[in-house]
């Protein structure tokens, strides 16, 4: 594989698909739904995710944390490109997702391009600058927040340019599904984390509370379903994905450790593709 594609960890991309398909779910069954409107936020979600990517690549093989990592290539820690060339692809993405935020912002509102720097700038400092919040167990809530709420939200938003409730229902179990990405990779890198000082989530709570909050995560966006059905009953497509969450559920509750998780990563990111189609035909119909 291209470094530079391995490096982009297509494994982590369901992350930024799954948002603005469901927040464009949500703008077909509100009758609202404009194709290129999706299509430009589909292109932000997936700027913005390489982008993190590539940052975080920087950012840790700098610091010297991504020497000895087990999982996908680590372009700067690995030694396969330079630094410059790393942080280069990070910075062209970033703005790349700016330049595509600010026709969004253009034809809905200007507060688009607040949310749009505070996402480029979690995305950045994730791993970036002096005091990385990565780096302070706050990964998780980012993710939730960037990729769930804001993601879905803002996709709804500029289609239909109003706020409803579904959309920030729906955006919970889409959040959760990200969250478990993080949590598993994390799981995954918890001791070579823990000796060069990354206190992530999974650093600070420790390896059996970790396995539980992974589950935790895939399994509680089917309860929320439950509640969006109130208003759209066929979001209840999504409980066909369950069966889903029981092979990598399994392997972490049973202490697999390091390249195991591996397939963990893809499994859940199977998952978020599954529930993500399941849930925006349900939200549309």
């Amino acid at each position: 594989m291209n470094p530079w594609i391995a490096g982009a960890r297509p494994r982590t991309l369901p992350a930024a698909v799954v948002p603005v398909a469901v927040g464009t779910g949500v703008a077909i069954g509100s009758d609202s739904f404009v194709g290129w409107r999706a299509l430009v936020a589909l292109f932000v979600g997936l700027s913005l995710q390489v982008g993190v990517n590539y940052a975080n690549d920087y950012s840790d093989g700098v610091k010297g944390t991504d020497e000895n990592r087990v999982g996908p290539l680590r372009l700067v820690g690995s030694g396969t490109k330079p630094a410059k060339q790393v942080l280069a692809a990070a910075l062209i993405c970033f703005a790349l997702a700016g330049v595509a935020g600010l026709v969004l912002a253009a034809v809905s509102s200007w507060w688009i391009l607040l949310v749009g720097a505070a996402a480029i700038a979690a995305a950045w400092f994730y791993t970036g600058g002096k005091t990385p919040y990565g780096y302070r167990a706050l990964g998780e809530l980012s993710v939730f927040v960037f990729f769930g709420l804001v993601a879905v939200v803002g996709t709804a938003y500029v289609q239909i340019e109003a706020l409803p409730w579904v959309a920030w229902a729906a955006a919970v179990p889409v959040g959760l599904l990200a969250c478990a990405m993080l949590v598993v990779n994390n799981l995954r890198d918890l001791d070579t984390d823990a000796m060069t000082g990354k206190r992530t989530l999974a650093v600070v709570l420790g390896d059996p509370i970790t396995r539980v909050l992974f589950t935790l995560c895939l399994s509680l966006p089917f309860t929320v379903v439950l509640g969006i059905a109130i208003a759209r009953p066929w979001a209840l497509l999504a409980l066909f994905a369950a069966p889903l969450t029981i092979g990598p559920s399994r392997t972490v509750l049973a202490g697999a450790q390091g390249p195991a998780l591996i397939k963990v990563l893809g499994e859940t990111g199977r998952l978020q593709l599954v529930f993500g189609a399941l849930l925006t035909l349900g939200l549309a119909l």
